[in-house]
């Protein structure tokens, strides 16, 4: 009668290596039953691949409004929508990341979405599920920078 391993074509195992499969099985075991396992990086969400929500109507409309000064226009400052040199004394709309555009450039876009056209600065929606998505991605970030943190106090 043939051994199981000529009859399956393999060799047995070294004791010492299967010792080694079978402790990390039985770590893996555990950390799965035993603790809380943060999954967050594996999930991808849908705002992830599409354009944020519009900014919330609130906070478009107290943007401050500001004066264009004489020395604002003779350095050659100019709407970064459009194109166009501000003009002395002209109103303009300054976003909270201190760029400043017209409001018939920087209205429309908030209507869209949410961010500074040059900067990509979040302003606040009105869409939960999206205000949510974002508390969601901070803490993941807060929590990966922890863990590099970490990492790198465990080898200096």
């Amino acid at each position: 009668m043939t051994s199981y391993f000529d009859e399956h074509d393999c060799e047995p195992t070294n004791p010492e290596e299967q010792y080694r499969q079978n402790a990390l099985l039985e770590l893996a075991r555990s950390l799965m039953q035993g603790l809380d396992i943060d999954s967050g990086w594996l999930d991808v969400s849908d705002w992830d691949q599409r354009l944020p929500p519009p900014a919330a109507k609130a906070v478009v409309q107290s943007l401050p409004l500001h004066r264009i000064t004489p020395q604002q226009a003779d350095k050659g400052l100019k709407c970064p929508v459009c194109l166009l040199e501000f003009e002395e004394e002209e109103t303009v709309r300054e976003m909270p990341c201190k760029h400043l555009f017209h409001s018939g450039c920087i209205l429309p876009w908030l209507g869209k979405t949410n961010s500074c056209p040059l900067c990509r600065f979040e302003l606040p929606t009105d869409n939960s599920d999206y205000e949510e998505f974002k508390k969601d991605k901070e803490r993941r970030r807060q929590r990966e920078h922890r863990l590099e943190d970490l990492h790198g106090a465990m080898y200096t």
